[in-house]
């Protein structure tokens, strides 16, 4: 298939590139490079530099015809979107209403969708699944919550089929370390960790006292290239079956932040200190997802998303 992959220079964007083109897909890249990266492009895709508020952009890019499209270009800092609510209602709602409409326009009716844990707010129950209710704690989860009822509003109107793939914690680099651009302004605790290890930041862990094992926060970290995986078989799915679908991506099991921490220590030979801090709020004790159902639908489990493959393949690219 000719698949549009919107965000493709960006960090998980390149890992979905990559395993497209491994699945056999004629793919494109539609990014502005806001965050996204050069080095991150591959040579044998054609590259449109464009943005999503700019609608003329999207249709000068649809108007290629494509068979399918992935929507990865959002912004995604939560702690930002509750401070600057605007800059998230354009980019993220304006920017995927001007996407989907350019789409339908140009008879692109194939949607792979990057959304969020930050759906569902603080966890009701453990581990969550796709029925568990949604109500975001985050303006950015708010922003992923409300795109995915467009999706069903067009997958009715329009018959735009779509996944809707909750992404918990991604993280993690290509295990063939051919994809070396590093996520700008990371936000997320492993990268963090590594620029400790380099000496270019301190690192806190923020709550030591929580009803966890060893009291630091859980999260369910999954590996990028096994996200990318999903993105591919979602395609499969909504192309064989003509039926949407929302689907949690994680790993069924959480690694809290002392033990990410440690294998980090472990890895790369450095001392990594880290200063116990107060909790943040809204940060939920545990949280954590079932994949039961993607590995049902598409047949999906992550193959690299063990503690230790996650740290090295970040390592590698850090160091």
């Amino acid at each position: 298939m000719k698949v549009l992959v919107i965000g493709g220079a960006g960090y998980i964007g390149s890992h979905v590139v990559k395993e497209m083109m491994k699945a056999g897909h004629e793919v494109t890249v539609f990014d502005n490079l806001s965050s996204g990266l050069r080095c991150n492009l591959f040579p044998q895709n054609d590259f449109i530099y464009g943005n999503i508020l700019i609608p003329a952009d999207l249709e000068e890019a649809f108007s290629r015809g494509f068979d399918a499209f992935v929507h990865l270009a959002a912004f995604k800092a939560a702690g930002e979107s509750m401070v600057k609510p605007e800059k998230y209602s354009v980019n993220n709602i304006t920017g995927t209403l001007n996407i989907m409409n350019a789409a339908v326009k140009y008879n692109c009716l194939k949607m792979i969708f990057s959304s969020s844990a930050a759906t569902f707010g603080e966890p009701q129950y453990l581990p969550m699944d796709e029925n568990h209710p949604q109500k975001p704690i985050n303006y950015y989860g708010f922003t992923k919550l409300k795109i995915e009822e467009f999706m069903d509003w067009y997958d009715q109107l329009k018959n735009m089929k779509f996944a809707a793939l909750r992404y918990f914690n991604a993280a993690g680099y290509d295990p063939d370390g051919e994809i070396r651009g590093l996520e700008q302004k990371p936000e997320n605790l492993l990268p963090r960790i590594m620029e400790a290890a380099l000496g270019q930041r301190e690192l806190k862990v923020f709550g030591t006292d929580y009803d966890t094992r060893d009291g630091t926060c859980i999260r369910d970290y999954v590996h990028v290239t096994d996200l990318a995986r999903a993105h591919v078989m979602a395609l499969d799915y909504i192309s064989k079956n003509n039926k949407s679908i929302k689907l949690n991506l994680g790993t069924e099991k959480g690694t809290t932040v002392k033990e990410l921490i440690d294998a980090a220590r472990k890895i790369t030979g450095k001392a990594i200190p880290a200063e116990d801090a107060p909790r943040r709020p809204g940060d939920p004790a545990s949280l954590y997802t079932t994949s039961k159902l993607a590995k049902e639908l598409l047949g999906w489990e992550p193959k690299y998303s063990d503690v230790d493959t996650l740290v090295k393949t970040t390592w590698e690219v850090y160091k």
